[in-house]
């Protein structure tokens, strides 16, 4: 199971700490948020203690007019429970009572000037690629037309100066050489750097080259949805290889299941060409057009007329 921190939160959205800051250590397992609206009227049997508890306009002005004692005793209720953390939204106000059981627990209470809407969706997503399950890969991913493509290969095939002849097409890298691969829901997975690679490709004979430095700001990007799965092989001349397409392949990375293409590799065949192709060529077929399927229409049409 992986794991972030509050602290971690706090820094990449730059909330304010109004008290618990001793808690700012506690671990975030899961990728969902909490509105504690119910458990606010004294029903707490079924509380989610282990997401993080973000609190609304709604949710605040409805504890406002409650009695002091009444909201005293809710509030201590739903803190002693221990969540994660709790996030008040909109920069809201007046939150003494609020303070003081979190204090007292070490659990953390931040404020951010957000709306509550959009900043729901904003620390959603950052939870979903923090806590998604991830798996490195030795390649390159590329992003080619908007299609994502982990480039894979046995070492010297070729793959980074494929990539780097796609880059000078004005296609972008997302990682050289270690592709973190992340699901982000059942049917998606997302490629990603491990940030020390962030940007740079290595070429046998030359070293590293920084690609954003040499080619700008647009030739890189941090993660990209992978779609087909390119393996670069040897070629074999007496092996045969399927020229019309009739043979669908797939592979599968934390149990997504992708299309997946060979391409053999030797001298005078353009490599980037083929790959862009491929990109191509699936997404006409996301868009319901398939070239094998319009050949063999023809074919057979063709026979009618002859008879």
């Amino acid at each position: 199971m992986k794991t972030i921190f509050v602290k971690d939160l706090v820094d990449k959205f730059q909330l304010e700490v109004l008290a618990g800051e001793v808690g700012l250590d506690r671990p975030i397992t899961e990728d969902d948020i909490h509105r504690p609206g119910l458990e606010f009227t004294g029903f707490i049997e079924y509380f989610p203690h282990n997401r993080i508890q973000l609190l609304g306009r709604q949710e605040v002005d409805y504890l406002h007019s409650l009695t002091h004692e009444e909201r005293d005793e809710r509030i201590g209720n739903v803190v002693r429970l221990h969540p994660p953390c709790f996030i008040i939204t909109r920069g809201q106000e007046e939150l003494t009572y609020f303070q003081k059981h979190c204090s007292e627990q070490g659990i953390p209470l931040l404020r951010t000037s957000q709306k509550t809407t959009k900043f729901i969706t904003k620390v959603n997503n950052f939870l979903e690629k923090s806590l998604a399950k991830e798996i490195g890969v030795h390649g390159v991913c590329l992003n080619v037309f908007g299609v994502g493509i982990l480039l894979r290969g046995e070492s010297g095939i070729g793959k980074s100066e494929a990539a780097l002849a796609l880059i000078e097409r004005g296609h972008r890298l997302i990682s050289d050489d270690l592709v973190m691969i992340k699901q982000i829901d059942p049917e998606t997975i997302i490629g990603t750097h491990n940030i020390s690679n962030r940007g740079f490709l290595s070429l046998r004979g030359i070293g590293l080259v920084d690609i954003p430095r040499m080619h700008g700001s647009g030739s890189v990007q941090d993660e990209t949805e992978i779609n087909i799965d390119i393996l670069l092989s040897p070629w074999k001349d007496k092996h045969h290889y399927d020229a019309l397409g009739f043979e669908r392949f797939t592979v599968s990375y934390l149990d997504v299941t992708i299309p997946h293409v060979e391409i053999p590799v030797r001298p005078g065949r353009d490599v980037a060409g083929l790959i862009t192709t491929a990109a191509k060529n699936w997404r006409l077929q996301q868009e319901g057009y398939d070239a094998l399927e319009e050949f063999q229409n023809r074919i057979n049409l063709g026979q009618e007329m002859g008879n």
